[in-house]
């Protein structure tokens, strides 16, 4: 698979085969990420690849966090608005995916269904935590971004499948005491990893893209 390819076929898969991945492709992948650039070549990336029973342990207690009403509270806080159009993208986004799972937009159990699906990490067989130190600042996130894109791409080239998601890391304390993570790190967000199930609903629907004309500005080409 050319770079062309993984870039053209990767997406967001939402649900995952009952199959583990070995620990030689998992590590096949990360070191094949490791190639991402970094501002001055500070590579701040740390990653804690969780799968077996510590996942198994990280799902029980998301999940039991979710119906006691808990709400997430990542490390890198989330946006508390959007500029509209990108507002617009994020309503169409969601009202299109629960149309092509014939859920209507008065039946909140089906949707809470889907919200839940997110805190047992699509039941994916690894997710892997991106950190990064506390003390950096803000602009190490675009490396961050840059590492967990090629993680995404290498891993389509190994034929697996990927979803990177905000509420992966909706727990630092709890992935922290499972997976032993030092407290200066920040958890920046969590990847999952696995063979996506092409038969299931939560696969089918892809998003759409923007024309190039709508966001590219050639000055003197």
């Amino acid at each position: 698979m050319n770079v062309l390819e993984a870039l053209q076929e990767r997406h967001c898969t939402r649900a995952y085969k009952p199959k583990a991945v070995d620990r030689e492709t998992i590590l096949k992948v990360l070191e094949a990420a490791n190639n991402a650039p970094s501002w001055a070549n500070t590579q701040p990336w740390e990653f804690y690849v969780a799968a077996g029973e510590p996942l198994v342990r990280l799902r029980e207690r998301y999940l039991e966090n979710l119906e006691k009403g808990i709400s997430p509270n990542p490390d890198i806080p989330v946006p508390q608005s959007w500029p509209e159009e990108h507002k617009k993208r994020i309503f169409a986004l969601g009202a299109e995916r629960f149309a092509a799972m014939g859920i209507e937009r008065e039946n909140k159990e089906g949707r809470n269904e889907i919200y839940k699906n997110n805190f047992r990490f699509f039941d994916a067989p690894v997710v892997i935590f991106a950190c990064l130190d506390q003390g950096l600042s803000p602009w190490s996130l675009f490396d961050m971004g840059l590492v967990s894109q090629s993680l995404m791409l290498a891993a389509q080239h190994y034929g697996l499948n990927t979803i990177p998601a905000i509420l992966f890391a909706g727990y630092p304390e709890i992935i922290c005491q499972e997976l032993q993570i030092p407290d200066y790190l920040n958890i920046a967000i969590g990847i999952a990893l696995g063979y996506g199930d092409p038969d299931n609903i939560q696969n089918k629907y892809l998003t759409t893209r923007r024309p190039i004309e709508e966001f590219v500005n050639l000055i003197g080409i």
